[in-house]
């Protein structure tokens, strides 16, 4: 049986940092869970990948030490139970708008008689060399608040009981609340962003649960960490790929004087 290293930590009163997994591959997984964050999520959501690449990943991330979480689709009791029975040892769902939603969610994480878990721990069993009903204090539930409805009940939602934390990702909260009038993207600027994303903030520390955001840069990551985030989030596997190659080939062109890429060629975010 496991023990969940980040619940662990924040026992300890120290702030974590999280790695993100987009891209379906279990040497990346592997890459990215060996640079020393305190847990690597991945992005069964909007990741190019699906359960056959998550059930590698995880495996691929055990000897570092990490722990491992993955972002499910939805609130769907099949993708959240099986992504446990792989070995992730926290969920963090996406669109959650009320305190119902909520309890449902928390449901799906833990097994009878303090939810309605089905029990089938396939690869986690071998894993973590056994697998039981203590996983239920050891499994992490958080849950995303991104919509108007979702804001509108957020103190219902932390109040859930076996709720561990709530995950802000900033470019859905954007699009849920403001109607169009800002443009979604992380690390956010705009007083009203700030004054909705330390609301949520202070509604977990009010019910003694976790805050978790999502971050672009470090030095935002390490903002919001001062501002008391339990957890942050800074960029992706597919983000920093692309930051550092398109830093590399800017380097060697300014170097060498080739100019630029050729039309069409260049991508990024």
């Amino acid at each position: 049986m496991f023990t969940n290293k980040l619940k662990q930590q924040w026992a300890g009163g120290r702030a974590a940092i999280n790695g993100w997994l987009s891209i379906g591959n279990a040497f990346t997984a592997e890459i990215m869970a060996a640079q020393g964050y305190d847990s690597v999520t991945i992005d069964a959501q909007h990741g190019a990948l699906d359960y056959g690449a998550v059930l590698p990943m995880l495996q691929a991330m055990r000897a570092s030490g990490v722990t491992p979480m993955v972002r499910v689709p939805w609130r769907e009791p099949g993708a959240i139970m099986k992504a446990l029975d792989a070995g992730a040892q926290g969920i963090i769902c996406p669109m959650v708008n009320s305190a119902d939603e909520a309890a449902e969610f928390v449901s799906y994480m833990r097994y009878p008689p303090h939810g309605q878990r089905s029990f089938g721990p396939t690869r986690a069993a071998v894993a973590y060399g056994g697998y039981g009903a203590a996983a239920n204090d050891e499994v992490l539930a958080l849950a995303m608040i991104e919509t108007q409805q979702g804001i509108d009940n957020l103190d219902a939602i932390a109040a859930t009981p076996g709720l561990d934390g709530i995950y802000i990702g900033p470019a859905d909260l954007t699009l849920g609340t403001q109607e169009g009038r800002l443009a979604p993207g992380f690390d956010r600027e705009e007083p009203e962003m700030i004054e909705l994303i330390q609301r949520i903030l202070a509604a977990c520390k009010a019910r003694g649960i976790r805050a978790c955001l999502h971050c672009g840069t470090p030095d935002y990551a390490a903002k919001a960490i001062s501002w008391g985030f339990d957890l942050t989030t800074v960029s992706g596997d597919s983000r920093l790929l692309a930051a550092a190659a398109a830093a590399s080939v800017a380097t060697w062109r300014d170097l060498t004087g080739a100019g630029t890429a050729p039309a069409g060629q260049k991508g990024g975010y």
